[in-house]
């Protein structure tokens, strides 16, 4: 009731019919009939509404009240699996088995590729090359044509000769004649001795200057041969160094080409001194070491072949010792004056224990690895290491065969760390799959819910209908991802009812 009493007429007290109540008094602003209506309705809705958006957003941001049903050990792994191995969980590492084998020793060195032949050709007369018979880069024999100097010049000295000789060999034969007479007519002492006796020196005198003259014939005639240049070797012509038309000098240091021996070929390379106690004994014995010959960035191989040579004496300089090796090179993968690495094999250790490269780590306890156990753990191994060979190394104690030791993830191990293993060597010779492998068909199906299966959205009625949802170890893992599906409808309902 209003504090304003209200004066009711005497017809309205017995039951009459009341009259019309006057206007409210302007400073009161109190009615006759009781309490005056709202004049603004609609301020209870809009209260109504935030009470209800409230209420909705206190039921989306609450914790779940129902705790999750307990997880197994296989569940537990199974989801550090899929967040990627979390803290305290098994970590994921690769490993290899270590094998006996044999195990190559070898020898590292720098070569060069030399040629066992390189000629430059020059012209052994002087003369205007008249043809250049070769095209560069041409593959020629011993003895194939390559180059045509004028020979006139000497074909013309040559006859001149030849005549000079004729005359002296007739300047001979008349001497001839003459001591044979002069020896009869000694005989019958119808000559004077001295003439007689000088006559011989004579003949000696001629035969003398025919020999000279025959010599200068030669001579033209080797020019003459000089003027047809020839290869003196098979090999490969490089580029032109003259070209036809041209006057060359005999002994020209610039010569005509350079025709390289490609076939067999050799790579010179040195090790250091103190190899030469596992080298010598071999080649002293006639053993043959076998040489392989790969690229500069030493990945291709490019040929094999046999050490020949082992120089007579150390660079005192560089305390190395070079050594030849010759390969066929049939394939001309060796090309002259190229850089390539060279490893030598002096001796093979026949099944040796050996491990990957990658296996081997390298800390204050010197080279270890870690060892993974038959019950999935990991533990360090002190090794002591011998040769390496490519991608293994000889273990000469730490190791035995068929220890499984880490060669991925071992950057993250420690002693007694569980580990779980992936890749070809999760479940060798057969054996049962790892847990996680195992747990992985429970993982998808869990992530397809079963028909009937509750939600959040669900009432606890239905939840309860679906008893066997609730048995499944990985239900509790389901349905957290469910829980926040039906968090985000909720949020959409409220919306919807804005």
């Amino acid at each position: 009731m209003n504090e304003t009493e209200i004066t009711l007429h005497p017809r309205q007290a017995l039951g009459g019919a009341p009259e019309t109540p006057a206007a409210p008094d302007s400073e009161t602003q109190a009615w006759p009939g009781g309490p005056p209506p709202s004049k603004k309705p609609w301020r209870w809705l809009v209260l109504l509404v935030a009470v209800v958006l409230a209420y909705a957003g206190w039921r989306h941001f609450k914790p779940s009240a129902e705790p999750a049903p307990a997880q197994t050990a296989q569940d537990q792994d199974s989801n550090r699996t899929a967040r990627g191995s979390d803290r305290g969980g098994r970590q994921p590492v690769g490993v290899a088995t270590v094998q006996p084998r044999d195990v190559n020793v070898m020898i590292n060195a720098l070569g060069t590729v030399t040629p066992i032949a390189t000629v430059t050709v020059v012209s052994q007369i002087s003369g205007y090359l008249q043809q250049v018979a070769f095209t560069e880069g041409q593959h020629v024999k011993k003895g194939d044509f390559l180059a045509q100097i004028d020979p006139r010049p000497y074909e013309a000295l040559k006859s001149q000769y030849e005549g000079q000789l004729a005359h002296d060999q007739g300047l001979l034969e008349q001497a001839r004649v003459d001591d044979a007479r002069y020896q009869a007519l000694l005989k019958q002492n119808s000559i004077a001795r001295q003439t007689a006796e000088d006559q011989i020196y004579i003949v000696k005198q001629y035969e003398g200057t025919v020999r000279a003259d025959q010599a200068l014939v030669d001579a033209q005639a080797l020019n003459i041969a000089y003027a047809h240049i020839v290869s003196p070797v098979d090999g490969r012509v490089g580029l032109r160094l003259v070209d036809a038309g041209n006057y060359v000098q005999a002994g020209s240091s610039n010569g005509i080409a350079v025709v390289t021996q490609l076939q067999p070929m050799s790579v010179i390379f040195s090790v250091p001194e103190d190899a030469l106690n596992k080298i010598a004994p071999k080649m002293r014995d006639g053993a043959k070491l076998t040489a392989t010959a790969y690229d500069r960035a030493n990945v291709k191989k490019l040929a094999t072949g046999v050490v020949t040579v082992l120089d007579n004496q150390v660079d005192t300089t560089t305390g190395m010792v070079k050594l030849r090796a010759t390969f066929d090179n049939q394939d001309e993968a060796l090309f002259p004056n190229q850089f390539v690495n060279v490893r030598l094999l002096v001796d093979t250790l026949k099944d040796a224990i050996a491990a990957p490269t990658a296996a081997v780590q390298h800390g204050a306890p010197g080279d270890y690895t870690y060892v993974v156990s038959e019950d999935g753990k990991a533990s360090v191994r002190v090794l002591k290491l011998g040769q390496v060979d490519g991608d293994y190394v000889q273990v000469l104690s730490g190791l035995n065969p068929g220890d499984r030791v880490v060669v991925d993830g071992a950057d993250r191990l420690r002693e007694g760390a569980e580990v779980r293993l992936v890749g070809d060597n999760a479940a060798p010779n057969g054996a049962a799959p790892a847990p996680d492998a195992a747990a992985k068909p429970a993982r998808d199906a869990a992530a397809t819910p079963a028909p009937g299966a509750a939600t959040p959205l669900m009432d606890a009625g239905a939840a309860a209908a679906a008893p066997a949802n609730a048995s499944d170890p990985t239900q509790g893992h389901h349905h957290r991802h469910r829980q926040n599906d039906g968090a985000d409808n909720q949020g959409g309902q409220g919306g919807s009812s804005r």
